[in-house]
């Protein structure tokens, strides 16, 4: 099947399951289950880490990201390109935590192709994510469940482990990050 072929096929799935059609959610993870299993076999096996099972395990954190996410996804862009992004997202953190250096991970070229920016939304959310990467994990934990997901201070910090007045300022210290961040790369564009 095509690129556009798959194109065609999950992005009404999708676009119907954020609508609420369960048999559509179900279809469109099945359809990009097979399709992200195979690639992140392949980017695994590249990296020196042929094992099936450990790719089967991205995919189940990522099939986790792409639910707990559905609601960033740009209707405008490609359905495919999103989950792309994120199962790389995820092999990168699966990879750091496992003790590979991620600068030997080479580049899936199907999957950063698919995952070009096509629009202004695309863009923030790349730029987001990047900022998000310039933090510590816990911080980015706390950011996420607090500032993304609206989660309360006092659970978010209850569920890294930290207290609450801790959590505040982790949480304002890692967002003036970001904005150092994200300016530093404003300044790097031509």
């Amino acid at each position: 099947m095509s690129l556009d072929e798959l194109e065609a096929q999950l992005r009404p799935a999708f676009l119907a399951a954020l609508a609420g059609d369960e048999a559509a959610y179900r279809s469109f993870l099945d359809a990009i289950s097979m399709r992200l299993r195979g690639s992140l076999q392949r980017m695994l096996a590249r990296a020196g880490r042929p094992d099936p099972s450990e790719a089967e395990d991205v995919l189940q954190e990522t099939l986790l990201a792409l639910h707990l996410s559905r609601h960033t996804y740009e209707p405008s862009s490609p359905v495919t390109a999103w989950a792309h992004a994120i199962a790389r997202y995820k092999l990168v953190d699966h990879l750091r935590r496992t003790g590979r250096h991620v600068g030997n991970l080479p580049l899936d070229d199907e999957a950063y192709r698919l995952a070009a920016p096509e629009s202004a939304a695309v863009d923030a959310h790349l730029d987001l994510s990047r900022a998000l990467g310039a933090v510590p994990e816990r911080t980015r934990r706390l950011i996420d469940h607090v500032k993304l997901q609206g989660a309360s201070v006092r659970d978010a910090a209850r569920d890294v482990g930290m207290t609450e007045i801790a959590a505040k300022v982790a949480i304002h210290r890692g967002l003036r990050a970001m904005a150092r961040f994200l300016s530093r790369s404003e300044s790097d564009k031509p």
